[in-house]
């Protein structure tokens, strides 16, 4: 299905969805009420629900962006029972647990904990209902010839081929081919008689740089006969780049792209990091200072240490850490490339003779790493990403795919971060674990990373 049909039918479902938490919420404040249950488990009363209503202004757009999260708008149409089950029983379980949080942190009326409960169940049986509505309702609308599209493939034998062998493939999409037509032999006038003969919704085009001369002729035939037509534009064979259409001051344009495509999650993600890190420093304000305190009185030299790192397409950036070495530490480097550890570029060593025994210790529990909290609030590190190589070693890089992983902004922590950290050796694998992350993204994994950093970073796991 075309991805523009898709979104709108994401944006009603999304709606409806949101419509659905708030009845639930509703509901299970009136059963949790009623007297029924007041009765039978001997509960005492709970407050007027005019003290929560301030809740459906958080609840109704924050739930259809966990789904979201969660993937269950990006699930097949076709997919089982129990693919929708699991990632709505997940949605609803983080919906929930922000309820009870946004209460907490607001200070309200303590809400009885059976409404909690009821709301979660509630939620995820009303949505689940709606979702088996819309299966049984799609499946006897395409058993029905007048609501299913129907379509004439033209292009080569080969593209043609492979586009109708995916189309069997998923019935659930409701187009059917009725007519074919070779590139090789066939005419405009041939297409022309099959859009008259078959009724069809639209043509589907499918061919090589070589036939951009029949293609447009096509296009036209198309324009003037007053049915669709759908160019399959994969004239350029790419291994990682996903394509998508926009315009630029009108002119239709074909973007290929290896980061995310533009989603509210990547909305978010600047706006987490923002706040996030301005939290982090007020909170821990305290703890950074008297680690600058100690860095002064054990050691000569800077509190912090600089260095130019490349950032986001490879643009550098000055990063700040905590000083764990000494502070000729980088006019020494040269003298210790030898005993590099590390393959590739990157420069690692156990037991490095210029960290100074407080650094040891700071960079055992990340302690210097801190400091980048600003790097994050400025906006040239993220909280999640690859994390930043000097400029100097970037330019070493041997292999220029390994340029990918420059394609997102840096973060303090990543899959490397809880796959090992200095206990890998092998750049490659660095590099492989970083572009997975980029493949993979959404926020759901950054907050599986994060959440898995923290007891990486409270035992010092894999740190030298």
């Amino acid at each position: 299905m075309l991805n523009q049909k898709k979104h709108i039918r994401k944006q009603a479902h999304q709606f409806m969805d949101a419509c659905l938490f708030a009845l639930s919420f509703w509901l299970a404040y009136q059963l949790r009420s009623s007297d029924l249950i007041l009765d039978w488990f001997a509960m005492g009363p709970v407050v007027p629900f005019t003290e929560y209503a301030w809740l459906f202004l958080i609840l109704v757009p924050l739930a259809p962006l966990i789904m979201d999260a969660q993937g269950f708008y990006q699930r097949p149409e076709h997919c089982s029972r129990w693919t929708t089950s699991l990632v709505l029983f997940k949605a609803c379980a983080l919906i929930s647990l922000f309820v009870v949080l946004a209460l907490f942190l607001k200070h309200s009326a303590p809400i009885a904990r059976g409404v909690v409960v009821w709301f979660g169940f509630l939620s995820f049986g009303v949505v689940f209902l709606k979702e088996e509505f819309f299966r049984v309702w799609r499946r006897s609308l395409l058993s029905q010839s007048q609501f299913r599209r129907h379509f004439i493939l033209v292009g080569s034998g080969r593209e043609t081929l492979e586009i109708r062998r995916e189309l069997q493939a998923r019935p659930d999409e409701g187009i059917d081919i009725l007519a074919e037509l070779d590139f090789n032999g066939g005419t405009v006038e041939q297409l022309i008689q099959l859009i008259h003969e078959h009724s069809v919704n639209g043509v589907i085009l499918s061919a090589t740089h070589t036939f951009f001369e029949q293609v447009e002729q096509a296009v036209r035939a198309c324009e003037l006969e007053g049915v669709e037509a759908w160019l399959v534009a994969d004239f350029f064979k790419t291994s990682v780049s996903r394509a998508s259409f926009d315009q630029l001051y009108g002119r239709p344009v074909m973007v290929f792209r290896v980061t995310p495509q533009d989603s509210w999650q990547v909305v978010l993600k600047p706006l987490i990091d923002f706040f996030g890190s301005l939290l982090l420093l007020l909170l821990l304000s305290p703890l950074l200072f008297a680690v600058a305190v100690l860095i002064r009185a054990t050691s000569s030299g800077p509190i912090f240490f600089r260095q130019k790192r490349s950032g986001l397409n490879g643009r550098p950036f000055t990063i700040l850490k905590f000083r764990t070495m000494v502070a000729d530490a980088e006019v020494r480097k040269a003298e210790l490339q030898a005993y590099n550890e590390m393959s590739g570029p990157v420069f690692k060593m156990t037991r490095d003779p210029r960290v100074t025994p407080l650094g040891r210790f700071l960079r055992k529990y990340s302690l210097d790493e801190f400091p980048q909290l600003l790097n994050v609030l400025r906006g040239e590190m993220s909280f999640v990403g690859p994390r930043p190589l000097p400029v100097d070693e970037v330019k070493r890089f041997d292999d220029h795919s390994h340029r990918r992983r420059l394609s997102v902004k840096p973060g303090l922590t990543c899959l490397w971060q809880i796959s090992g950290r200095n206990n890998l050796t092998d750049f490659k694998e660095w590099v492989r674990l970083d572009l997975d992350y980029i493949d993979r993204w959404s926020l759901w994994l950054d907050f599986k990373i994060v959440v898995q950093t923290v007891p990486v970073v409270l035992l010092g796991t894999g740190a030298k």
